[in-house]
């Protein structure tokens, strides 16, 4: 059996880590280069480095701060933000992205997944997906949460997984930053019409919650900000415990 990733997100906003709740009230948790050197140093398994506003105020990613985190590690690094074109992707590649991570441009164009996948290989491509339950449906939202769309996150994955997406990064926005546990219900429904790698995202408050969503939901990594920036969780104490769960981690 593959062995369970730990990945530690950093939500990034004018240079600095950030992390709220519910997608909203940000708070300052400190330098990313300096996150991203300590993670791999206690045994992360891979990075996810998000610059959260790159959509919404139309501009691309930091390239100077991608190559100063990429400079830290010797783990894969997946970068996402104001990713809308090939080009966009060759940047961070150069700047040592190992994978790319889009969002709003898929829905909006949901050929440049297709077009990202033949030009890098499907391993490169990482389909993020906000979601929210309305109305008795989980719904995909854009732009940091702040947009609404007609999409239907399930329909929406399965469409995304056919044009080429390698893996699927699903953020519950209802559990995100609550600290109360991931939505397994709906991970491990989508994770069982699906041939791709998740991780789970949204709601890791204590480490049980980490044994609970590989058992209930059986995704194949589960990523946390907040736990880990504030060191309430520690990457080496999760994996031992992890362990003992029967859950097979790289320590």
């Amino acid at each position: 059996m593959l062995s369970k990733r730990i990945i530690p997100c950093l939500d990034v906003k004018d240079g600095r880590t950030v992390k709220g709740i519910n997608f909203v009230d940000l708070r300052d948790a400190g330098d990313p280069v300096e996150l991203a050197a300590q993670y791999a140093e206690q045994g992360a398994d891979e990075l996810v480095f998000l610059d959260i506003t790159a959509t919404h105020e139309r501009r691309k990613t930091m390239i100077e701060m991608v190559k100063s985190v990429a400079r830290q590690l010797n783990i894969p690094f997946t970068i996402g933000g104001g990713i809308t074109e090939i080009a966009d992707a060759e940047a961070l590649l150069n700047a040592g992205a190992d994978k790319i991570s889009i969002n709003s441009a898929a829905v909006k164009n949901p050929g440049l997944i297709a077009d990202l996948a033949k030009n890098f290989g499907v391993q490169f491509v990482v389909l993020a997906v906000d979601t929210k339950h309305i109305n008795g449906k989980n719904i995909v939202h854009l732009n940091g949460g702040r947009l609404i769309t007609a999409l239907e996150t399930e329909s929406w994955i399965k469409r995304a997984e056919d044009l080429g997406a390698g893996e699927i990064l699903l953020t519950s926005m209802d559990h995100d930053g609550t600290k109360k546990g991931f939505d397994c219900e709906l991970l491990g429904k989508i994770n069982k019409t699906i041939n791709i790698p998740i991780i789970a995202s949204g709601g890791a408050g204590e480490t049980a919650h980490f044994t609970e969503v590989f058992q209930k939901a059986g995704v194949d990594a589960a990523l946390a900000a907040s736990v880990f920036h504030y060191g309430e969780i520690l990457i080496p104490a999760l994996k031992q415990e992890l362990r003992q769960n029967g859950i097979p981690v790289r320590i």
